[in-house]
């Protein structure tokens, strides 16, 4: 069992005590010292499932952000992709007045999630606009096509399509954060993540990469500003928009990380770590706190669902410690990954 102290001991061992503090006290100032430091934060997309969870997500940014310098990456909400992609497909049979009610349906919800945020008028009159000016254009991706789509043509589609659940997501994640007190902006990464033509899943081209997003990203991380970067998407270098494949948000975080050389990676998601084994199916599964590059992948090679399998290379790269955490339970220490020489008893 984790004690109770252990998010005290966690900060500590990080040099973060000054998280704890923030938390309990807002007004603390922050420090150009401790700003040095640099926090990449993933959160998955059932920590943002709604305006309640977008608002206590958010509320695990600010803290950090009063003492740091801190970059999130967002995955579009739970459920989302998978209806984008389910519009795309409709729309590459020629179902498009089913596409067109989908779409529709997909724009009211976000805009319900902005309402339940509780914006001031100004603020929900803005993000309004912006979301709406995304609702159209998905809305005439749908509308344009009249026929079927051939097969090469729907790959691309279905990227372009699945790209909004992002975008959106994006958006209302930097207005939460906005509303809880962090300056903050949305970010495409089809602006800086540069890839190849594979549609659904396309490789990110690295070093290009990294020399275009230092130049979208520094400067607003030095001006104290939180970029909400969107993962899950790239673009080719003539700007068709692409995605890096199925459950690669992980993977979109660890690249984004890179860019900006964060001393960490925080993946939040709806479990408490790493396991020896699926903990829904056996009763034998056990949390590992610490582990090395080496050891996450050799259970990752074993069949264990650790993490995507690029992101580990890219953080050993560097040697940047990479924690998953529980976003519905901060207090538990979660796992962290790291060089082996780091490795002791939690």
């Amino acid at each position: 069992m984790i004690p109770e102290n252990v998010e005290e001991e966690l900060l500590a061992e990080r040099n973060l005590a000054g998280v704890r503090a923030a938390a309990e006290n807002p007004m603390v100032s922050t420090t150009p010292s401790v700003r040095e430091s640099l926090v990449a934060f993933k959160f998955g997309g059932s920590s943002l499932v709604g305006a309640e969870r977008m608002l206590h997500a958010a509320g695990l940014v600010r803290p950090v952000a009063q003492l740091m310098q801190v970059i999130v990456v967002v995955s579009a909400m739970k459920g989302v992709t998978d209806r984008l992609l389910a519009i795309a497909q409709a729309v590459s049979e020629g179902q498009n007045q089913h596409a067109r009610a989908e779409a529709e349906a997909l724009l009211r919800l976000h805009l319900d999630v902005l309402r339940d945020l509780s914006l001031d008028s100004d603020n929900h009159d803005r993000i309004a606009r912006e979301l709406t000016s995304l609702g159209r254009d998905l809305l005439h991706e749908v509308a344009t096509r009249t026929e079927r789509v051939s097969p090469a043509a729907s790959a691309e589609l279905f990227d372009r399509l699945a790209s909004y659940g992002e975008r959106f997501s994006a958006r209302l994640f930097a207005a939460a954060l906005e509303h809880s007190g962090v300056a903050s902006v949305p970010v495409s990464s089809s602006e800086f993540v540069l890839t190849c033509d594979t549609f659904r899943d396309a490789k990110p081209h690295l070093e290009q990469t990294r020399q275009r997003g230092r130049e979208v990203l520094l400067p607003l991380l030095d001006d104290g500003i939180v970029p909400v970067v969107t993962g899950f998407i790239g673009a080719t270098p003539d700007g068709r928009i692409t995605t890096l494949g199925r459950n690669s948000s992980d993977f979109s975080g660890a690249i984004i990380a890179h860019v900006v050389d964060a001393d960490e990676l925080v993946i939040w998601t709806d479990v408490d770590g790493i396991y020896t084994a699926n903990p829904k199916e056996s009763a034998q599964a056990s949390l590992l706190h610490d582990l090395s590059y080496d050891d996450a992948h050799a259970l990752a090679s074993s069949g264990a669902k650790v993490l995507h399998p690029h992101v580990l290379p890219l953080a050993a790269e560097t040697e940047m410690t990479v924690w998953v955490r529980n976003t519905f339970k901060p207090h538990v220490r979660g796992t962290r990954i790291g060089p082996a020489q780091q490795e002791e008893l939690a």
